[in-house]
């Protein structure tokens, strides 16, 4: 069968770095990645609403500082700062040591391999199309700039008795190329007739440089207003061209080549195949 490596792992440590930041003892080490692990899965349920795509621990030998990054900061930061509070008291509790909770904004959720997965995923379980949730959101990513993307939807597509796999691409995915920043994300959807898996992969770019370590910026969480979203036209139209009249530019419409003769009449004096005119 296919061998295929998590494109994220495979890149760890040459352009992109680890979520998790610290050294310990070698019989501390083992404890504090379960714990890790049960953090960030506390926090993708309580928070899932918020897209959350990716969770960075660092630890020192007094505190944990987590990064949220995070689609919708309104939902985890709350009114004045509440919420966030809330959560931080109750992940001191759980913890038994001071935590310091910092949000990284994502600034396009779009590009985000993780939350195309996710979005696709809530399509899926409100009885969407596959495929045309599949390529929404492709069109969405490469209209933001992504320089590639692949998506691919696994399990009982569409209520069908027998589980398939289809996958759809767009632009390149340079898998093999280890500077080649690729992003990777994963989710699940629980339909009615079972779970359907999708797995989402982004190209943005290469990555020539060779620095790998550098602190998000994070958000203000005391003085935070959320943006307003954009207000969506009501007529259908929409995009670059929509004043132009119909037909491409200003042509009269009908073919390119509009400025021919009269074509020949059918039946006219072109040879037949093999005799004569």
């Amino acid at each position: 069968m296919g061998q295929k490596v998590n494109p994220h792992g495979l890149r760890v440590g040459v352009i992109k770095d680890w979520d998790s930041r610290w050294y310990a003892r070698n019989e501390k080490v083992g404890d504090l990645v379960v714990e890790d692990y049960k953090l960030r899965k506390y926090l993708k349920k309580t928070l899932y609403s918020a897209g959350i795509p990716k969770i960075e621990i660092e630890r020192d030998n007094a505190k944990i500082k987590i990064y949220l990054h995070c689609a919708r900061p309104g939902v985890v930061i709350g009114k004045g700062g509440a919420e966030i509070e809330r959560l931080r008291l109750e992940l001191e509790k759980k913890l038994g040591k001071p935590v310091a909770l910092n949000i990284v904004e994502v600034k396009t959720p779009d590009t985000d391999a993780q939350l195309v997965a996710e979005n696709i995923a809530q399509q899926l379980e409100k009885r969407i199309s596959f495929r045309r949730a599949m390529k929404n959101c492709m069109g969405r990513a490469m209209r933001m700039g992504a320089r590639g993307i692949k998506v691919m939807c696994s399990g009982r597509l569409g209520g069908a008795e027998i589980a398939r796999s289809e996958c759809y691409h767009d632009g390149t995915i340079p898998l093999q190329t280890i500077r080649a920043d690729i992003d990777y994300g994963f989710a699940e959807a629980a339909t009615t007739y079972g779970r359907i898996g999708i797995k989402v992969w982004i190209y943005k770019g290469e990555v020539l440089s060779q620095t790998l370590r550098t602190t998000p910026r994070t958000l203000d969480t005391k003085n935070f207003k959320e943006r307003p979203d954009r207000p969506r036209r009501r007529d259908g139209r929409g995009g670059f061209n929509r004043d132009r009249k119909p037909g491409y530019g200003n042509r009269p419409q009908g073919g390119y080549n509009n400025n021919r003769g009269p074509r020949p009449a059918a039946g006219g004096s072109a040879p037949k195949e093999g005799g004569k005119a």
